[in-house]
């Protein structure tokens, strides 16, 4: 399909929502729904219609070169259409990629050490450092909704909630295997080990998303355990539900409160079944998913943090930055989830223009 003819289909979808708005018979819920689609739509039919206006005058130009007495002023108006022409169509070619529903969720962070033993625990403890940095400086929240410490510091398995404006949208890329190599504090040959931790980040479901049946569910409660077992509570606060059709366990113990522990391994239950059939999706609408940047493959290798050379490595897009400190603050986390974004970004819209 042509450029062009891709944009009726824009303002068809501008038209009707507002004549849907303006016919008074929507129920309040309805109405804040449809107007913030509307608003969503407006700044690109707004282009779409610079763009169109541009064009037409573009043809007026062009009549207007041909007049000796005209040309002067018409060559101006045609140097500034020649660059904003391209402007426009390429504001309109993303405006036109297609939106993933997530993007605008919460998000479900889940940090688990992987090979390298006490060295891999140390190192989602640093992972989880540097999301909280990340998060406080884009003005998010951050809460640790169940932590499993290892013996020496770290983390052996963190699960923690982000909440804010695009949470998902900037995290997604994070998901997948973080390698790091550096020397370990045990280590007195100084030799440089490698390590490796999980990032699974998940949109968060919502209530409309998923319906759990009761019956579907298998409930067990225990005493909460600490590092080498012993009991922390004295009452069955400990909270593990089985959801019986996925074979998904989610087990919370880091409350006091059994209803406390049941509310958020609930929230992180459907979240997990949400995310299971978003990935199935994708998987039947991309055979070619996995090639691409934002493919949520969690077995995949996607950055490397080397100590030695304070050089951080994102494998997918060969980006290398030699600020590892500051990347691990978060600060600088940015520098590498941005290009991630163009990245995904530029693929879809070859797939688009494809």
């Amino acid at each position: 399909m042509a450029f062009q003819e891709k944009l009726a289909p824009l303002k068809s979808k501008h038209e009707e929502l507002s004549s849907l708005m303006s016919a008074g018979n929507l129920s309040g819920e309805e109405f804040t729904r449809l107007s913030c689609e509307y608003a969503d739509l407006s700044p690109i039919i707004d282009a779409i219609n610079e763009y169109e206006s541009a064009l037409d005058n573009m043809g007026d130009i062009e009549e207007m070169l041909a007049d000796p007495e005209m040309k002067e002023m018409a060559m101006e108006e045609k140097l500034a259409l020649d660059k904003r022409i391209p402007e426009l169509e390429q504001q309109i070619r993303f405006a036109l990629i297609p939106k993933d529903e997530a993007d605008a969720r919460n998000a479900i962070l889940e940090i688990r050490a992987g090979t390298g033993g006490d060295e891999a625990a140390l190192f989602a403890g640093d992972l989880l450092t540097m999301y909280k940095g990340y998060a406080a400086a884009q003005g998010w929240r951050m809460e640790v909704m169940e932590a499993s410490e290892s013996d020496v510091g770290g983390f052996k398995e963190v699960i923690a909630e982000i909440s804010g404006h695009n949470v998902f949208a900037n995290m997604k890329f994070e998901s997948g295997v973080h390698r790091v190599q550096r020397v370990p504090k045990t280590e007195s040959g100084g030799r440089i080990h490698t390590s490796a931790a999980t990032v699974a980040v998940l949109p968060e479901a919502e209530d409309v998303d998923i319906e759990v049946n009761d019956n579907d569910l298998r409930i067990d409660v225990y005493r909460s355990q600490g590092c080498g077992g012993q009991s922390v509570n004295t009452t069955d606060s400990a909270v593990r539900i089985t959801h019986i059709p996925t074979g998904i366990v989610v087990a919370i113990q880091d409350e006091k409160s059994q209803h406390k522990n049941k509310a958020k391994a609930l929230k992180i239950l459907k979240t997990r079944i949400y995310d299971a059939e978003r990935q199935r999706l994708d998987a039947e609408r991309s055979q070619d998913r996995k090639s691409q940047v934002g493919s949520g493959d969690r077995s995949e290798r996607i950055r490397t943090y080397n100590y030695p050379q304070s050089r951080v490595t994102d494998h997918r897009i060969n980006l290398t930055l030699y600020k590892l400190d500051e990347v691990l603050t978060g600060n600088s986390l940015n520098d590498i989830i941005h290009p991630l974004i163009t990245e995904d970004q530029a693929s879809k819209l070859a797939e688009l223009d494809g």
